[in-house]
Parts: C-alpha cells; structure tokens; sequence
C-alpha cells in the first residue's frame, strides 16, 4: 500500500501563486485483533504493518505466553485489519492509555523494571554524529511530504533496522518489530529518534535493554528519569556537530 498520495496545491511564494502537484503522507486506521476480538486501535503509514503490531503488542506486553508471530493476518482495505491467532495465550486489555505521542498512540501501563542496564558498549561523539547524519539521510517518505518521523536500531557503524511513520510512537515500534523478526540483539545497539524523546520511547528501549537513546529533539523530565533510573544513555539535540548527554555520559567518549 503506498505511503503518499499526490495532491494539487497552491503555492503561495513572494508574493506569486502557482498550482503544483504535491505529496501527502497516506494515513490509515489500524485495528489490531486478537483471536478475532479487536484489542486496540490506531492511525499509522501504511507500511511495515506486520513490524508494527508484534513490535507493540511485545513490547507493551499485551500478549503474554505462547504464540506464533507467523500466525497472523493482515487485511488492506479502506482500513486496515490485522489478526492474530494466540488461542494458547493471555492477553492483556487493561490499563490501556492514550499516549502523548501524534495521531492517537496507545500504551499499555506497566511496571517498569528497575534493574540496570550493564552494557558496556560505547560510541565516539564523531562516530554519532556521522551515524545519525546517515540516519537523516534516509529519511525519504519525510523529504517528500515533510509529515512522518522516523526511527532506526544501529551498531554505530551502520543502519540495522529503519522505519518512518506518521507516529513517533509507532516508528520505534516497527525497528522493535523488525529487529524481532530477524533475531537482531538489542545490546550494543543504539535507538534513533527523529521526534521528541517521551517516557514512553524511553519505555520502549528499556523494554529491549537498548544501551542508548538518541534524538534530533528533546526529551521530556519524565524520559530522563526512566533513562537514569535503568541505566540508558540519553542523548538529545543531535545536530551538526553538537549533541546533550542527559543520563549516563559514560558510553559518549568524549562527553564525560
């Protein structure tokens, strides 16, 4: 299904108008079912959609015992409906709450763990720098229509997993989803982020036990106390040649 659809505008620029074809980011309801009952909700970019929904439902712990990822259906209509099979399995419907996150996003509340992350992975800040300028780069669905954010997993040195979505939220979720499928270990790895850092992303990376966390933008008081809490490094304002180290400056060589 693609991603953008083409539109007529008018562009106003100097005072002269003119008429333009233009791309628009194509948004989708999602609705996620779980032995044929629907669980949940949400608006998302119509790609990576199998990604998206094990990356959330795992990561949110809303299925909980066995259960095939392999067993699930995914129906592209004027919206879109995914199913899966876990008859063997608990799923979980409460505490369901609405995000801070664009277009509506979900999150499951859960008790956060509090043992800390021990990795002893590291990155030189020139080395950051250079991975998430490769990061920006690859962010074509954002480049065309200038409305979607995107995520990526990297080792430092290459781009593992990426995926661009109108939600924040739901971008982290498809390179946990991916990352799952291909059996990519999450130690030693580092999250990018385009949008603002919220508890919830940083939830997200606890989850999995990624080392380090990293976005162009800020993040929120709460995303820092989990960061700090768990042992995560946060990193926000990653641009050009500067960056801040919120939490844990030990894995940035060269900015403790």
């Amino acid at each position: 299904m693609d991603e953008k659809a083409k539109r007529t505008v008018f562009r106003v620029s100097g005072g002269a108008v003119s008429e333009i074809e233009d791309s628009v980011a194509v948004e989708k309801r999602l609705r996620i079912s779980v032995n044929g009952e629907e669980l949940l909700s949400l608006y998302c970019t119509p790609s990576m959609i199998r990604e998206l929904a094990v990356g959330l439902l795992m990561t949110e712990g809303i299925i909980k015992g066995e259960w095939c990822t392999e067993r699930m259906s995914i129906e592209y209509k004027d919206e879109i409906f995914v199913n899966i099979d876990a008859a063997d399995a608990v799923v979980s419907k409460e505490n369901k709450v609405l995000t801070s996150g664009c277009i509506g996003g979900v999150t499951f509340a859960k008790k956060l763990e509090t043992e800390k992350i021990n990795d002893i992975f590291s990155i030189d800040t020139e080395d950051l720098f250079n991975i998430f300028q490769q990061f920006q780069c690859r962010s074509e669905l954002y480049r065309l229509t200038g409305c979607v954010h995107s995520a990526a997993l990297t080792d430092g040195k290459s781009i593992i997993a990426f995926a661009e979505d109108i939600g924040r939220h739901n971008a982290v979720d498809k390179v946990i989803g991916y990352s799952l499928f291909e059996d990519i270990n999450f130690s030693g790895k580092i999250m990018l982020a385009s949008g603002r850092l919220s508890s919830e992303i940083a939830s997200k990376c606890s989850k999995w036990g990624i080392p380090i966390l990293a976005s162009r933008t800020a993040p929120t008081n709460l995303a820092v106390e989990i960061a700090e809490l768990r042992g995560i490094t946060l990193v926000g304002f990653v641009r050009g040649d500067r960056l801040n180290v919120y939490t844990h400056p030990h894995r940035i060589k060269g900015a403790e």
